[in-house]
């Protein structure tokens, strides 16, 4: 299986940049390398459970009152998943992905949280799952994981690393005889 948007292909594109600043680039990147832990644990394709992981938060908007940052507006108005389903959707397809596979990272972005959801069950699939528990394994009281510092060389040579693991996981080298 090969892939056609690398995740750091997605990683350096400025409108991910920006986004991923805004929602915390430490959380999106910690949150990515869970997913693929339990992807590979689950039988579920790692590629797109990072991809989906990390920009799982790209919808976010910044609830401010007076100048400091309200978590309890934010709990109350928030609807980033949408927002952020669009927002990976319309980036990964603009990257090339392909649309099938840029639909499921949308939908899993759109599912890891129910937080604007009418109360209620909704079934989902693995990969909506795991990036939903990913995100959970990553949280912080408060919404305080948005907030972690991480170098911005560092994350990127993180993503690297993840792509490569991905990039094993998919297409493990046969051993000849």
């Amino acid at each position: 299986m090969s892939r056609r948007v690398t995740l750091t292909e997605v990683f350096t594109h400025p409108i991910a940049q920006k986004y991923l600043r805004r929602s915390g680039v430490a959380h999106a990147v910690a949150v990515a390398f869970h997913a693929f832990r339990l992807a590979v644990k689950h039988g579920v394709n790692p590629d797109l459970a990072a991809k989906a992981a990390l920009l799982h938060d790209i919808g976010h908007y910044e609830w401010y009152t007076n100048g400091e940052w309200d978590y309890e507006k934010y709990k109350t108005n928030d609807i980033h998943a949408i927002k952020g389903a669009e927002r990976a959707h319309k980036l990964l397809i603009r990257l090339g992905e392909e649309r099938r596979a840029a639909k499921e990272v949308a939908l899993a972005v759109l599912l890891h949280t129910d937080s604007y959801l009418p109360e209620g069950s909704l079934q989902q699939k693995p990969l909506q799952q795991i990036v939903k528990l990913a995100d959970e394994l990553d949280e912080e009281p408060g919404g305080k994981h948005h907030y972690r510092e991480i170098d911005p060389d560092v994350a990127l040579k993180k993503i690297q690393q993840l792509d490569e693991m991905i990039e094993k996981q998919l297409n493990p080298i046969q051993k000849s005889m």
